[in-house]
């Protein structure tokens, strides 16, 4: 069976040549005789496996000494705890909802402390980003928080908010390693990688050391104390050690590939090919502000259900997979992350154009 062209939001497409390398390390990795599923993460083999991982990351994303690198269990969303866990000192907190996963994050604060929603898209579907240059952010707000790209609704942050002084905390699963990022503006930031950099069950967490200490919430959980894990070197217990493994390819691929300069360059190509045909097609339509729109993530529709059916049906019958929207949207979403090839896109176009024809 040949690959089919994966535009799935997460987990998604990972690139082939990382694929192949693990299908060939699977039964004997570097000499052990063993795979990196059976290997102890106390092994001389792993360590060296866990070290370049982070180091690789570090060099492609220029993060500072004063950043530590975690990798961890649980995903995003475990995240949404352990963020107001850690830093909510004044049980407060600002959060720009512009999202389903920011405002999961949003709600689950609540839980913590008094969090505040300063700014929201939720008056139009999450289609737009607000501007955040000059919000009414609490004085005694502990951080401000963002969801920079919108997975489901396909909007990204082109400017980071204003946060008046305070620690911005940013969810970047969606667009983790697509771009050159400024790690020193935020406090942290962090993403679960089955998007952009991995496969599901783990997530990296990129925070400045001095958010790192003893005085957390009550009742934090051991395991989900910044500290427990920044002092192991996300060793405290069994990391998630394949993930890591897999990651870590793919930082030697995104290396490989130029960087995150060439990432960008490549995406923002990539992205122009299926944004182009949506503005001037007469049958589908893009549901995001110009200005906003994900380098990652395209929400499209034709105004008619039937028929975004009848293209998701026929778009898989001819090897695109996943497009259907989120269930919370619907329509169609092609998601396009760093992996996914350009003749991916431009087949995928030539299809959108050959079922216009049959469908006007």
């Amino acid at each position: 069976m040949a690959r089919v062209y994966n535009f799935s939001a997460g987990p998604a497409v990972l690139p082939e040549e990382v694929l192949k390398e693990a299908a060939a390390e699977m039964l004997d990795y570097n000499g052990t005789g063993m795979s990196v599923m059976e290997m102890s993460h106390r092994s001389k083999a792993y360590d060296e496996i866990i070290k370049t991982a982070e180091k690789d990351l570090r060099e492609l994303m220029n993060i500072p000494d004063n950043y530590k690198v975690l990798f961890l269990q649980g995903g995003a969303s475990q995240q949404f705890a352990a963020v107001p866990m850690n830093l909510m000192k004044n049980k407060k907190a600002a959060y720009i909802v512009t999202g389903q996963w920011a405002k999961k994050a949003y709600q689950e604060a609540q839980m913590y402390g008094e969090a505040v929603a300063v700014a929201s898209s939720a008056d139009k579907t999450f289609s737009y980003i607000p501007d955040c240059s000059d919000l009414d952010i609490p004085e005694d707000a502990d951080y401000v928080y963002i969801c920079e790209n919108n997975t489901i609704y396909g909007t990204k942050f082109k400017e980071l908010p204003n946060t008046k002084g305070k620690t911005l905390v940013a969810d970047v699963s969606s667009c983790f390693l697509s771009e050159p990022v400024d790690v020193t503006k935020y406090g942290i930031i962090y993403g679960g990688v089955q998007k952009n950099v991995g496969p599901a069950g783990m997530v990296i967490v990129i925070i400045r050391e001095d958010l790192i200490t003893e005085d957390v919430l009550p009742g934090t959980p051991t395991m989900l104390k910044y500290k427990t894990q920044a002092d192991n070197d996300s060793l405290y217990n069994t990391p998630p050690c394949y993930n890591i493994y897999i990651c870590g390819k793919v930082f030697k691929w995104l290396k490989k590939m130029g960087g995150l300069e060439a990432m960008k360059e490549h995406n923002e190509k990539k992205a122009a090919i299926l944004y182009d045909f949506l503005d001037q097609s007469e049958l589908f339509k893009g549901t995001v502000e110009k200005k906003d729109r994900s380098l990652m993530n395209v929400p499209f529709v034709t105004g008619n259900e039937e028929l975004d059916a009848k293209f998701v049906k026929e778009a898989k019958a001819a090897g695109f997979e996943n497009l259907k929207g989120h269930r919370s949207v619907g329509g169609m979403r092609a998601s396009i992350y760093n992996a996914m090839p350009i003749e991916g896109v431009e087949k995928l176009v030539e299809f959108m154009k050959k079922f216009e024809a049959e469908n006007k």
